[in-house]
């Protein structure tokens, strides 16, 4: 994909604006303009270029740090069945000054990531026969290994490996100012947002999981978003706030060994997302099967209703979870049928 090189100048026009506002008055202005929505969350913001961050998602990497303030967050398998995440960052006047803990990346993440265009990508560093493969992929390799300790450093009160902290804004600055990278602005996630589609069931939670790691969500009517849990205790940020969404996917993948492994001999699994299949779109308390479909790594994954119609999104946060298991939902109990009223007094 070719992109004008004035993205550089947006983009960077953008995060100065961002971090100069940073000090100034939150309150909101007498007369408001409208403001560009991003398109990943339709939330206010505007869009910028994409960076993707391989976070690591074992016992002693939480709480993560600054992963609600991504737009899309990916759950993918990887070895020994425990769980991974790539986070995607998009809005400019929403990128945290740290995130982490940064982990490796992995063969699954080449195509979840071929479909937002040339993304950075940030991640610790890759098995030695994979390296090829990220450098043939439409990306750009913003790896620990390539950067300085400015960018990348490490978490005194943590524990290697899961202690090697990003610095998002410092390392889009010199990629992209300094190193002239392109970087694409999006132009379609493939989602569209909207009122809730009718049908599905009404739950109170659903559980999830992946053969050595397990998530909850739980619906809140007063936040109006699905509460996370790990492992069985609530998944909470390091600001100690839970973690959650307005709208989280559950997609049913094939996930099948790659031809990698780690340094264990662990076999590196590899999750499907080009093709098409069942999922289940979980927003405002319901359950609602639906259908993905992709036709190649290029182009974004599209959400739809039985129907054919647009299965749409709410407005906020995006979990997507890629397991080749079932969930399990917990209904909504039904309403205590009706005893006979009381005689009226006479």
């Amino acid at each position: 994909m070719k992109v004008k090189s004035t993205i550089l100048l947006t983009f960077g026009l953008a995060a100065s604006l961002a971090l100069t506002g940073c000090g100034a008055s939150s309150k909101k202005s007498a007369t408001p303009s409208a403001e560009e929505l991003n398109l990943l969350s339709n939330l206010p913001g505007g869009n910028g270029p994409i960076l993707a961050v391989k976070i690591d998602d074992t016992p002693p990497a939480h709480p993560q740090i600054n992963l609600d303030r991504a737009d899309v967050v990916y759950i993918e398998q990887v070895e020994g069945g425990l769980s991974r995440i790539a986070a995607i960052f998009s809005n400019p006047k929403d990128l945290p000054d740290v995130v982490g803990p940064v982990r490796s990346a992995r063969i699954s993440d080449l195509d979840i990531l071929a479909q937002y265009g040339r993304v950075g990508f940030a991640f610790s560093g890759a098995q030695r026969l994979f390296y090829p493969k990220i450098d043939a992929a439409n990306l750009e390799n913003l790896s620990a290994d390539r950067e300085p300790a400015s960018i990348y450093s490490r978490d005194e009160t943590r524990q290697a490996p899961t202690n090697l902290i990003l610095h998002p804004r410092a390392l889009l600055t010199k990629a992209i100012d300094s190193e002239k990278k392109v970087l694409s602005l999006l132009k379609d996630p493939g989602w569209k947002f909207g009122p809730s589609p009718a049908g599905g069931k009404a739950i109170v939670s659903a559980s999830f999981k992946w053969p050595a790691s397990k998530y909850s969500a739980t619906w809140s009517a007063s936040e109006k978003r699905w509460l996370l849990s790990y492992d069985g205790s609530p998944d909470l940020g390091a600001d100690g706030r839970q973690l959650g969404s307005p709208t989280l996917i559950l997609q049913k993948v094939s996930i099948t060994p790659s031809i990698y492994h780690d340094k264990v001999g662990g076999i590196t699994p590899f999750s499907q997302t080009v093709g098409s299949g069942t999922a289940y779109l979980l927003r405002d308390g319901r359950a609602i099967p639906i259908f993905w479909n992709r036709s190649t790594a290029e182009t974004p994954t599209t959400w739809t209703l039985k129907d054919g119609k647009s299965a749409n999104f709410a407005t906020g946060q995006i979990w997507i979870a890629l397991t080749d298991s079932d969930p399990v939902f917990v209904p909504v109990a039904p309403a205590a049928s009706g005893s006979a009223s009381p005689a009226p007094k006479k």
